[in-house]
């Protein structure tokens, strides 16, 4: 509305603007200024197409929403001020009612069913039937002063009147919608059924607290063709019109519509309008009392709540209209268009349009109260889909001005995030605003990093920042983000200036470097720094850039760094040659132990013996219990000087071994028993060599045992009956030697020589047996002129079998041999019932 001032600063909210408004104004200005200021407004009656204004000289002016006059002439309708105005539903024809007597019907496009008639009596009241247009609706139209009368076309076109009713004090106000009328008088509000002729109700008018004087106006209007709202002084009713059940109709002869009370509540003003806002009202209203100076105060435009005896207040606007001091509540008049949502408040000397706020002015009017999260709500909820001037960028970044006008950093990179999504433009116009005041870091986490990026100087103004400013982040920016975004070489140059600046802190520029130099390919440089640093990331680039031939010169420092994890990332698909990390490790003991260990125990090709000769000494210098069994397990190692190693450091264990394995027994028996005690593992060795020689010397270490003869004795009886002759032993003990548990260690020995002679004896039977037995078997085979070839042995029954014999034998031709009688189901059988073969075998018979 180009040609319509806004005037919202005019009318402020009752709750010092906090409240977000339902409604907005303007103000009507154009031709409707001009007829102002030389005449007065008395009423009003709107329609989609137009509004007509009724004057206090009686004119009728048709004016267009925006104050434009849209007929060259004004209607002359009356004489004295017009009362009312109505408009039928298709706003082809008005009608005015005066209180010169005259009734005015007047038809835009057409004078046929046009009247000017005089009814010789005040006229307060005129409502044109909403189908007046139609031909054949009988052209209504009903008048109201001291009665109701209904006026409707006959035959000839004649125009007949009908009283509809007397009212008490005279018709103050009538609504007609569809084939209801309401009108209201000093009594209450009568509701009519046109077409039945009957009145439906009278809502009467509570005399102790609603009766005031005559000019008091009571506001009707029509939300729909059912629902009526009655503003009447301070009170509101809202009844509807209902359809009577057929149970209802037939036990009583009632009219077929009843009207139903939904709501009645007082308020504290007068009421000087109604209309209907969803299932919100609007009223206007006047403030019962005066101002400081005995004037009226500002009429006020209120959004509430209807309840069933109550009602809660939405919004409340003061308006500021032209002369306002001076009028009173009938001087304000409301109308509205329903469908639009539109209300007409008029004064004397002003017209003003509120109308709700859409999505463009509800988030106007959130930015311009500092309600930004509300704002940015709004404009991607589904209402913003409706604004047509604002936009989520527009709102995201007054949003993030006033963010970063109050210092808010990091609330602003947030919002910058949510806003600014892939445009790479308005990126980087912000971000140059985060640059002017030294708050790149509050951004730094929300630039965008993938499929769309930015100019890489965006990012090096990051990094510049973080490096002056925070040397902890700016390394785990290095870390995060993909050296794409930027130029690696630079960045480098401004770490390196910045080496002797920050020399407290240098090993994080240290890191940094090596993480720059990696993305730059100088893996190198990168390599020295890493192990510079003792930092296990090393191990992450060298796997990450295959760099294992790169690291043949650090294999001690990677020890040093971290030894079991270098020595499996050594081992690890051989990644490198086991001789060369021998070479570089050999002056390096320790290391060198951890890496031949780990080597031994992992099995590999290297690990057979190539390192053994090396891992005895090693063992033995650092972990000993391994070196037995590596002694015993492997047989690729130099024994003479093993046994040196061993001989050396007094292993005597480990001299055993070795000792049995060149054959010097008598001096492994020897350490055995003399150096170790251990007369339980000598009889073990003795016992495994069966040497009769080692037995006799084992005898005689025993007897020379001065301290312990007589136990070493004891054991040596116990144990040695099924090896040596035990006279051998029993001779050559002293007389004279006193000997403990001799008597049970001799009955031991005894019965064990007892019973391996025993074995011996039944083993010489057994054999004995079996070679008179196999002796006589091949005399009666040749007697009967068998050979030992046609002898075979029954696979099942496992009986001798001779092939020649007439009893009926099965041959398979893998040569396993039966008694007919002893394969079941000889029929279906195709396969030797042991072997079992895959493919069929053919068996034959004899």
């Amino acid at each position: 509305m180009n040609n319509i001032e806004q005037n919202n600063e005019e009318y402020s909210d009752s709750e010092v603007d906090e409240v977000e408004p339902r409604l907005k104004y303007v103000r009507v200005r154009n031709d409707l200024e001009n007829i102002l200021q030389n005449d007065a407004a008395s009423c009003i009656a709107v329609h989609p197409k137009f509004l007509c204004l009724g004057s206090h000289w009686g004119m009728i002016h048709l004016l267009d929403h925006q104050g434009n006059n849209i007929r060259s002439k004004t209607l002359q309708a009356h004489t004295v001020a017009v009362n009312q105005i109505s408009i039928d539903l298709n706003g082809d024809f008005i009608a005015s009612c005066s209180d010169d007597g005259k009734v005015f019907i007047y038809g835009l496009y057409s004078t046929e069913n046009n009247h000017n008639m005089s009814m010789g009596r005040l006229v307060k009241s005129i409502a044109i039937d909403p189908n007046y247009y139609k031909s054949g609706s009988g052209r209504k139209f009903i008048t109201g002063d001291d009665k109701l009368v209904l006026y409707e076309k006959t035959f000839l076109s004649r125009i007949k009147p009908t009283i509809l009713c007397e009212a008490e004090g005279g018709v103050r106000s009538v609504a007609w919608a569809g084939q209801f009328v309401a009108w209201a008088s000093d009594t209450g509000v009568r509701i009519y059924d046109l077409h039945a002729r009957c009145s439906l109700c009278l809502i009467k008018w509570n005399r102790t607290t609603e009766a005031l004087p005559e000019h008091y106006r009571c506001n009707l209007r029509w939300s729909d063709d059912t629902i009526l709202l009655i503003g009447w002084v301070d009170t509101v009713r809202i009844c509807q019109i209902r359809k009577r059940s057929l149970q209802e109709m037939a036990s009583r002869d009632l009219p077929e519509f009843v009207v139903d009370p939904i709501s009645t509540f007082r308020v504290d003003f007068y009421i000087s309008g109604i209309a209907p806002l969803e299932s919100q009202l609007i009223l206007l209203g006047c403030l019962k009392e005066s101002d400081e100076d005995g004037k009226s105060q500002r009429p006020t435009l209120h959004v509430v709540e209807p309840k069933y005896q109550d009602f809660s207040a939405i919004c409340a606007n003061s308006l500021t209209l032209r002369g306002y001091k001076e009028y009173s509540c009938n001087d304000y008049h409301l109308d509205c268009l329903t469908d639009e949502n539109r209300f007409f408040i008029v004064s004397p000397k002003d017209i003003v349009i509120a109308s709700l706020y859409d999505a463009d002015d509800r988030i106007e009017w959130l930015l311009s109260h500092g309600k930004f999260e509300q704002a940015l709500e709004a404009i991607t909820s589904n209402a913003g889909k409706d604004c047509k001037k604002h936009s989520l960028i527009y709102v995201g970044r007054v949003y993030l001005d006033y963010l970063l006008s109050h210092e808010k950093y990091d609330e602003a990179g947030k919002l910058c995030l949510k806003i600014l999504g892939r445009d790479k433009k308005l990126w980087e116009e912000e971000v140059y605003k985060f640059a002017r005041v030294h708050q790149l870091r509050s951004i730094s986490s929300y630039l965008p990093r993938g499929d769309v990026t930015l100019d890489p100087l965006i990012y090096e103004m990051v990094l510049y920042e973080y490096l002056k400013m925070d040397l902890d982040g700016f390394l785990q920016l290095i870390k995060e983000w993909p050296p794409n975004l930027y130029t690696v070489a630079a960045v480098v140059n401004g770490v390196l200036e910045h080496l002797p600046v920050h020399k407290q802190r240098h090993n994080i520029l240290l890191e940094a470097l090596a993480i720059l130099y990696s993305h730059d390919g100088k893996y190198d440089k990168a390599l020295a720094m890493y192990l510079k640093l003792r930092h296990k990331d090393v191990f992450h680039l060298i796997q990450k850039h295959q760099l294992y031939n790169s690291i043949y010169d650090m294999i001690e420092g990677l020890m040093d760094l971290d030894a079991e994890r270098a020595i499996q990332f050594f081992l690890e698909k051989d990644r490198v040659p086991s001789n060369i990390v021998v070479q570089k490790l050999r002056n390096n003991h320790r290391y060198l132990y951890m890496y031949l260990d780990a080597l031994h125990r992992k099995d590999t090709k290297d690990s057979k013996g190539k390192y053994h000769g090396l891992l005895v000494r090693l063992y033995a210098d650092y972990s000993r219990d391994k070196l037995l069994p590596l002694l015993r397990r492997s047989d690729n190692y130099p024994i003479e000087e093993a046994l040196d190693i061993c001989t050396q450091r007094k292993f005597y264990p480990e001299m055993v071994y070795l000792l049995g394995r060149i054959g010097n027994t008598t001096e492994a028996l020897g350490l055995m028993t003399r150096e170790l005690n251990d007369m339980e593992s000598a009889i073990a060795f003795c016992q495994e060599h069966d040497d009769e020689e080692l037995w006799n010397d084992l005898v005689n270490y025993s007897l020379d045992k001065p301290v312990l003869l007589s136990e070493a004795i004891t054991f040596l009886l116990q144990r040695i009956g099924t090896y040596v002759d035990p006279r051998v032993m029993v001779q050559r003990i002293e007389p004279s030697l006193e000997i403990p548990g001799l008597k049970n260690a001799l009955v031991k020995m005894i019965c064990d020589y007892n019973l391996q002679v025993s074995v011996q004896e039944g083993c010489k039977k057994i054999l004995s047996s079996d070679y008179f037995n196999l002796h006589e078997r091949l005399v009666r085979f040749h007697q009967k002129g068998i050979s030992m070839d046609d002898y075979q042995m029954c696979g099942a029954c496992h009986r001798n079998i001779v092939v020649k014999e007439p009893r009926s034998v099965v041959i398979f031709y893998c040569r396993h041999t039966f008694h007919e009688d002893c394969l079941p189901n000889l029929e279906v059988v195709d396969n030797c019932v042991i072997c079992n073969p895959q493919k069929n075998v053919s068996l034959e018979r004899t």
